[in-house]
């Protein structure tokens, strides 16, 4: 393919885009189709000779669409939002094109201070304190990781390097292995399993706390298992939790700060909407945390991957990860006017994502981005009205969001069915969660294109299977 060809069949393919997303809404949203489906449908080995382009383009509807899952189709309401918009989807292109891997200032400038730059403006749309921007007289920043497990698990091995070295500097005779032995984490029992998976790559023991009726970490409860712990030789380092803890509620002497922890809040869907005034306060404690994350690509009109992580601490990080091979090394790198983000992450390399946060938020503005968050959770509070108003069925935690966890009055088995139901008739697609012991339905709000037809018409197709279901009980 010539750059004439190029030019042509790139036109093309947005054209394929633009009409695949116009017409999204009309293609079934989960497949019908069995494992192993697609392994009939190609060679079984690569060709030896060039194929047309034509033939590549016609093989997507016949192999690769019948098997997608449409997560952008106005009636995906599974997981959580994928974002995506339009001059994301124009930046990535740019990003591909250009092609840099970023592991330094040096290996492409730009790529390295947009990242920064960006990533200053994105934590002032958040007010997060100045400690954590990095053009500030704090010593913080922000970086993009590929998403909040990564984030978390940076975290958690950023802290494990900082509390080993705090200790051998007060008992040089102590080694690594024996003190790392020795290390507890904790997360809510509500946590993502990325936080306790972080705990296995990192080699330390996690604990999950309880939490109340509101899934929240009850802070007695926790106080008492720190207690406990300590006294038994453990050594608490690290704690992640979804929203920042109170202060009151770490630890003996008052706060996770005075033990010496890390708090790392991991925000992955709900940090967008901290961008809204009204939303904010769900962040307050966040001057207490040594890390904070989220993922711009799953409610801010940013596609993946693009997860937002800030330090107080840069130094804490770096001194994680830091390596510096002769043939990583530049003229600049002692400056201290650059960052190389090879040292902030898990990874070498590193693709231009901070393209996507710049087109996006010049494209749509902080007040573009707040309307687009207050249309998802107004949509999520009235499909919970509908609910509401429905006998049958129960909400089974507060709807603050996009998010509404909801499940028929009875037993679990009666709410697996239902949702087999659901997923099997393919016009809706929902998965589900625990909630203390129950079985629940989870509704989320994740297409940019969701509008309240399209949650009232979901509601009433949930209705009447439910219905069916109940009918067919009572046989």
């Amino acid at each position: 393919m010539d750059i004439t060809e190029f030019r042509k069949r790139g036109k093309e393919m947005v054209d394929y885009v633009a009409d695949y997303l116009e017409t999204i809404e009309q293609r079934q949203v989960y497949p019908d189709v069995e494992p192993g489906y697609l392994r009939s449908l190609i060679p079984e080995e690569a060709p030896d000779e060039p194929e047309a382009y034509e033939d590549v383009i016609q093989d997507i509807e016949r192999v690769i669409m019948p098997g997608v899952t449409h997560w952008h189709s106005p009636f995906f309401f599974a997981y959580f939002p994928t974002a995506s918009s339009f001059p994301a989807m124009l930046a990535d292109m740019l990003c591909g094109a250009i092609g840099c891997i970023g592991f330094s200032w040096a290996a492409s400038p730009a790529c390295t201070e947009l990242e920064t730059v960006m990533l200053d403006w994105l934590g002032k749309m958040l007010r997060l304190p100045k400690d954590f921007l990095a053009g500030t007289e704090g010593q913080g920043g922000g970086v993009i990781q590929g998403t909040a497990s990564e984030a978390t698990l940076v975290a958690l091995l950023a802290a494990r390097s900082r509390i080993v070295k705090q200790i051998q500097a007060h008992d040089p005779q102590r080694s690594e292995v024996e003190i790392i032995s020795k290390l507890v984490a904790y997360s809510s029992d509500q946590a993502h399993s990325s936080v306790e998976r972080a705990g296995l790559i990192g080699g330390v023991r996690m604990k999950k706390m309880s939490t109340d009726g509101k899934f929240a970490v009850c802070g007695e409860t926790f106080r008492k298992t720190l207690e406990e712990d300590k006294a038994s030789g453990l050594i608490p380092f690290y704690v992640s939790s979804p929203h920042p803890l109170p202060h009151h509620s770490a630890a003996p002497e008052g706060t996770v700060r005075a033990q010496g922890m890390w708090m790392h809040i991991d925000a992955a869907y709900a940090g967008s909407a901290f961008i809204c005034p009204e939303f904010r306060p769900l962040l307050d404690g966040v001057e207490f945390a040594d890390s904070f994350n989220f993922n711009p690509h799953k409610w801010l009109l940013v596609n993946f991957d693009c997860s937002t992580m800030w330090v107080k601490r840069r130094a804490d990080i770096i001194g994680a990860f830091k390596m510096d091979p002769l043939y990583l090394k530049h003229d600049h790198q002692e400056s201290g006017l650059v960052t190389d983000y090879r040292h902030w992450q898990i990874p070498l390399g590193r693709r231009f994502r901070s393209l996507k946060l710049w087109f996006v938020f010049r494209m749509y503005g902080l007040r573009g981005l707040q309307a687009y968050i207050r249309k998802h959770v107004g949509l999520a509070k009235e499909f919970e009205r509908l609910v509401r108003n429905d006998e049958r069925f129960e909400i089974c935690a507060d709807v603050v969001l996009g998010l509404v966890c909801f499940r028929l009055k009875g037993s679990n088995e009666l709410n697996e069915l239902l949702l087999r139901r659901i997923n099997g008739a393919r016009r809706v697609h929902l998965v589900p969660c625990q909630l203390a012991g129950a079985f629940v339905l989870r509704f989320a709000v994740c297409s940019r294109t969701t509008e309240s037809r399209h949650a009232q018409e979901a509601w009433r197709h949930i209705s009447e299977l439910a219905s069916e279901l109940l009918r067919g009980q009572k046989r």
